[in-house]
């Protein structure tokens, strides 16, 4: 089998797998969207369908402001024990103790309300052993482990410090027992450039732990690589006996090293060899992997990450691809059953609170998004668009707007402090098509009235709106967006279809 990275492009990162017969289940992180937590199914690794969110209900979670791209939602463990899926992660507040458990018998269902947990730091993992006992692991200054009681979520006994690595900011660990012997897989070096996992083993589940002779077991630092920043890897072991890691990784754009897509999920093929792990290729991610044994090619049924999709908002529910910013203010977003409509407050797109914004991870670095809007502004200042969104303070966007009085198209980007109307067009059509193009050094936008011909309205560098630009841990997303920008709008912005089309590179 030949497969190319990553597996779930577009912003999906600290990917945790489990496998329940000939069916695998993978979650990533998700920080401030909503619903949380996306969850994907596969039977073959390396096609995946998405089946859902783990957290769809307020009573799940609270999405806290203040700090975009960098709260909320972090590093979540899927595991499955005698009939019941689990997912174990951090919603990370001010004090970063907010750890719980939810858990579901069908992973495409509905996931129960949240389990608390009384243990500290993030990147929590559950560990069931043979004799019954279950065991929390997590990162609080470093490794360490505690017996719990599953049900309930209470500790049982000490708390044990386990292994600290072989470098600075040990994270996400997970738990194996393969042959007797106990493993503990890490990740260091930060999530940047210098990321990796290390790996370490033991007789006994509580140390000491022998480091791997052949640490790092994988990382891409000093590979002329197209795959940088590889690392936060989780085992699954296929229903042939053979192994995979998933992981984490950033395809920059360019030299100097910027990425705007996010840290993305990838495959690697993995064997034990006397004792020890070996993944990669010499512990590298490629982007193309061929590999002699593999699952059977099974072809996805539901929508498929990566994938060409259009949406008409003809039912009464949202296609799985989409998310809000926080919790879901009532009334805000709504599915008619022919269009979609957003209603927007007096919340501006640059500001750091729920707003009338529904989108989408920008999965390919060459795509067309594209979306026809109905709506006409009623008063100065209110604006309905499509806009390229990596935070509050780094973004551009399409919208129809009342701008001194006159309806007008503009082309707005805002980078940090600095934000400026571009151009401005007079508008006359009763219905607007938008259309965003991108690829890797700009994303152009073009706009149509009444299905007329495209206009160019000018672009905006990709490098702009990078991590390294002013990000931290997701990417960007595609969106569709209301605002009244201080006031409520006086109607809603009504979209009849989105289209998003991967491009060739």
């Amino acid at each position: 089998m030949q497969y190319q990275n990553p597996i779930l492009p577009g912003f999906h990162p600290d990917p945790s797998i489990c496998r329940v017969g000939d069916d695998f289940y993978l979650v990533t992180s998700s920080f401030e969207y909503f619903p949380g937590l996306p969850i994907y199914h596969s039977r073959d690794l390396v096609h995946w369908e998405q089946i859902g969110h783990c957290l769809t209900r307020d009573s799940q979670v609270h999405l806290v402001t203040g700090a975009p791209n960098c709260l909320n939602i972090y590093a979540p463990t899927i595991r499955y024990h005698d009939g019941l899926f689990y997912v174990i992660v951090t919603n990370v507040t001010g004090d970063n103790h907010g750890n719980f458990i939810i858990t579901a018998k069908d992973p495409a269902g509905e996931w129960s309300d949240p389990i608390a947990l009384p243990f500290p730091g993030i990147d929590p993992s559950l560990f069931f052993d043979e004799d019954g006992k279950v065991y929390y692991l997590g990162t609080d200054g470093g490794i360490y482990l505690s017996e719990m009681d599953i049900t309930t979520g209470a500790a049982i006994g000490e708390t044990h410090r386990l292994w600290q690595g072989t470098a600075n900011n040990p994270e996400g660990p997970h738990l194996y027992k393969i042959d007797g012997m106990y493993y503990l897989l890490l990740a260091q070096g930060g999530t940047e450039l210098c990321h990796m996992a290390v790996l370490a083993r033991s007789e006994s589940i509580l140390g000491p732990y022998e480091p791997c002779p052949h640490n790092p077991i994988l990382t891409n630092i000093g590979q002329s690589l197209p795959i940088k920043a590889a690392g936060h890897a989780d085992l699954v072991e296929d229903a042939d006996g053979n192994w995979w890691a998933v992981c984490l990784g950033i395809r920059p754009l360019a030299y100097p090293f910027r990425h705007n897509l996010g840290r993305e999920t990838m495959l690697v093929p993995a064997k034990w060899e006397n004792g020890w792990l070996y993944a990669g290729e010499n512990g590298a991610v490629l982007p193309e992997f061929t590999v002699a044994h593999a699952p059977k090619a099974w072809a996805a049924s539901g929508y498929v990450p990566g994938s060409a999709v259009t949406d008409e908002f003809q039912g009464e529910t949202l296609h799985p691809m989409w998310n809000l910013i926080y919790n879901p203010v009532p009334g805000m977003v709504q599915c008619t059953g022919n269009g979609l409509e957003l209603h927007g407050n007096g919340v501006s797109l640059w500001e750091d609170a729920p707003k009338a914004w529904l989108g989408r991870r920008q999965e390919h670095f060459c795509c067309t998004a594209e979306t026809e809007l109905a709506f006409v502004p009623g008063q100065e200042g209110e604006e309905a668009g499509l806009t390229v969104y990596m935070n509050p303070g780094h973004h551009y966007e399409i919208a129809r707007t009342m701008r001194d009085g006159v309806d007008c198209i503009i082309l707005r980007r805002r980078i940090g402090a600095l934000c400026a109307v571009e151009k401005a067009v007079p508008c006359h059509g009763g219905t607007v098509t938008l259309r965003l193009s991108c690829d890797r050094y700009w994303y152009r936008f073009a706009f149509a009235e009444d299905g007329g011909a495209m206009q160019e309205i000018g672009a905006g560098e990709t490098q702009y709106l990078t991590t390294e630009a002013g990000g931290c841990f997701t990417g960007n997303y595609i969106a569709l967006y209301a605002s009244g920008n201080g006031t409520d709008m006086t109607a809603p912005a009504k979209f009849r279809r989105f289209s998003y089309v991967p491009t060739e590179e």
